[in-house]
């Protein structure tokens, strides 16, 4: 249909021709999914309220865990998508994701994740997913950092299914070099600026001493440290995380704010401060198009801030389950067929109530 002398589509013309020309943003890919942050406007207003209240009172005793948040959103939505898959607990039909080696006694949060879903249950039995809720505890998480808020897109429901062998595949590595970051980024969907806009989440929380052991000591099986490592910075990494020392014991990723959400992860690759080798491989790998990113993030909070909004958004939009594809599961860690045969009660959204498992 042309868009001169036809007066009918008049105003849809205008606004196709102001989305040509820029002057209108194009619809999201989570727009395309269905996803939309009103989309718990009537059926849970107060949702993201009752999820910031119940991360706020944890990181006033526990402030890493707001770094954890982020990190299992992110470790959820690397396999099979942002579903919650990684909340589901070992039974006769699933292999957890938990225990995979990327997650196996690294990841937390998981009680923080029941109790949040424990209180929106109170307030509106059956309706917000477990996926929803990983989303929006990793943008609440990043405020209450001091770091940049956005509108969390919602509407995912959750899986049914885990995949612990696609755990173990899909999740990079602290070891991983550049190559292999960019890769396993761009296997779901996500380019080099997201890889090192998501990698800035490092600019808050810890690592434990058994990530960084090889670096300090035996780099490559080289007998001698990372050579990209400052010396300075090695010999303090070095008294934390003494030779055949406690490898759970842990480090500040950033030793000046360690938990504040700022731009101070750039700063610190810039001057080889990058605590795993996963997060110096951005800067010091010669002639890597993620240096002029981490040279402008360093000196450009703001930039650092809108990109990763943006890409927290892109990166919660993977392979999303909505509609009737999945479920909105009342206990977190469990599918709801088998909350029932757990004894756990579970809602019913079809008849809109609880189907009791007694």
């Amino acid at each position: 249909m042309s868009c001169f002398g036809v007066r009918v589509a008049a105003l849809w013309c205008a606004v196709v021709l102001m989305v040509i020309m820029g002057e209108l943003p194009m619809s999201t890919d989570a727009q395309a999914s269905g996803l939309d942050p009103s989309f718990y406007k009537n059926t849970c207003p107060k949702v993201h309220s009752i999820v910031r209240e119940v991360i706020r009172n944890v990181s006033k005793t526990d402030p890493r865990m707001l770094a954890s948040l982020i990190r299992l959103h992110f470790h959820d939505c690397f396999v099979q998508g942002c579903d919650a898959s990684i909340l589901l607990n070992d039974t006769k039909t699933i292999a957890s994701e938990q225990s995979a080696p990327p997650n196996a006694n690294s990841i937390r949060g998981l009680d923080v994740v029941n109790k949040i879903k424990t209180e929106v249950e109170k307030a509106c039995p059956g309706v917000v997913s477990c996926a929803d809720i990983l989303a929006l505890a990793a943008e609440i998480s990043t405020v209450l950092g001091q770091g940049p808020d956005w509108k969390v897109p919602l509407g995912r429901r959750d899986s049914t299914t885990a995949n612990k062998t696609l755990a173990g595949i899909n999740l990079p590595a602290p070891s991983f070099d550049l190559p292999r970051l960019i890769s396993a980024f761009k296997n779901q969907g996500l380019n080099v600026t997201d890889l090192v806009a998501l990698s800035g989440a490092h600019t808050f929380g810890r690592a434990r001493c058994q990530f960084i052991t090889n670096r300090l000591y035996n780099f490559s099986n080289t007998a001698k440290p990372d050579p990209t490592l400052n010396t300075t910075y090695l010999q303090q990494l070095r008294t934390i995380c003494p030779i055949n020392g406690n490898g759970n014991t842990l480090t500040n990723f950033d030793p000046a704010t360690p938990d504040t959400f700022d731009k101070n992860y750039y700063s610190n690759l810039l001057i080889r401060k990058g605590l795993l080798q996963s997060d110096q491989e951005l800067f010091s790998t010669p002639g890597a198009e993620t240096v002029s990113i981490v040279n402008n993030f360093s000196s450009d909070q703001n930039a650092f801030f809108e990109a990763f909004k943006a890409s927290m958004i892109k990166m919660g939009n993977i392979g999303v389950v909505t509609g009737k594809n999945g479920e909105i599961r009342k206990q977190c860690n469990f599918i709801n067929s088998q909350s029932v045969e757990l004894g756990l009660g579970v809602y019913n959204s079809e008849h809109g109530g609880m189907v009791s498992s007694y």
